[in-house]
């Protein structure tokens, strides 16, 4: 990149490039933004002309960032951010909240404890459009266009800002007709030999979770060797209630399952091991005010 003038144009190309990542395509940046297709495509050649570098790849299928346009993309939000938060302050009483907000969340955390409450977050903020994907993991949020992200497990070494939400206990159950057929296990180590266990895939290893069992000092890991591999919870639940194996699952959802014994607990004595679930966002100075009103609100149902 090169040194460039900034003027009016190149604020409005940056904000067409961030609306066009946001957004993930052109024709779709151009309705946020109420201008053409070729309109926005002419805003984002001008500012290439101006950094001297190409910013995106297109194809006819998809638009990415390149190198160098994620990196002026990852410069540019805290800006734009900011002259959002300057034209907030000076509405009506300072904490007017609009515009897109883009999450990356996790499908059990929305299902069973956001979807919920989703109406009570909309109502309060009326100006405000949130766009919610629960779909893959987006492996790089600014660059693909996301506010924050929501997600079970330790997260990766970043540059993101990670807050725990809440800790859930990981649970190893089994339906009463597998229990029946195979016999119930007395302690974990009895699962090495006889039994079928269901693995579930790490979304960040890509390899089968390791199956950990704690209790005070004492540890105990088991190699699972599943011949059934899966990596959604949903799928994962079924095959464990039809009876097929024993899976190890959070807690949090459990509750209806294990009141009507369709699914036993199996190691009760084994209760320390737990799962967390933080939320993850650009390291920024100012967050702008829907990403801090979301992550406010994601606390607070996570809490509660």
């Amino acid at each position: 990149m090169h040194p460039m003038n900034f003027d009016e144009r190149t604020l409005n190309g940056m904000g067409v490039l961030a609306a066009v990542v946001r957004s993930g395509s052109f024709a779709a940046a151009g309705k946020v933004l109420g201008i053409s297709q070729s309109g926005v495509s002419r805003a984002i050649s001008r500012l290439e002309q101006r950094v001297g570098v190409r910013l995106l790849e297109r194809t006819s299928r998809s638009v990415t960032l390149t190198a160098e346009g994620r990196r002026l993309h990852e410069q540019i939000l805290p800006l734009l951010a900011g002259l959002e938060e300057a034209a907030a302050s000076i509405q009506s009483d300072g904490t007017e909240i609009s515009g897109r907000l883009r999450v990356n969340a996790d499908a059990l955390f929305t299902q069973l404890l956001l979807g919920p409450r989703l109406r009570e977050f909309l109502e309060r903020y009326p100006r405000l459009t949130l766009e919610l994907d629960t779909g893959a993991r987006a492996k790089d949020l600014a660059g693909e266009g996301y506010d924050l992200a929501i997600r079970f497990g330790d997260p990766p070494e970043s540059s993101m800002i990670a807050r725990r939400l809440l800790e859930t206990r990981v649970l190893t159950v089994a339906s009463p007709a597998y229990l029946k057929r195979y016999g119930q296990p007395n302690s974990p180590e009895d699962l090495r030999e006889g039994h079928v266990l269901i693995d579930y895939r790490d979304p960040e290893s890509g390899q089968p979770f390791e199956w950990i069992f704690q209790r005070g000092r004492r540890q105990i890991s088991i190699e699972t060797r599943g011949r059934l591999i899966v990596n959604d919870v949903v799928t994962m639940h079924a095959a464990c209630l039809s009876g097929y194996g024993i899976a190890q699952v959070l807690e949090l959802g459990m509750e209806k399952h294990l009141r009507s014994g369709r699914l036993v607990e199996l190691f009760p004595d084994w209760p320390e091991e737990r799962f967390p679930l933080f939320a993850l966002y650009p390291s920024r100075k100012h967050l702008p005010q829907r990403t801090r009103a979301f992550l406010e609100f994601v606390e607070q149902v996570a809490s509660s």
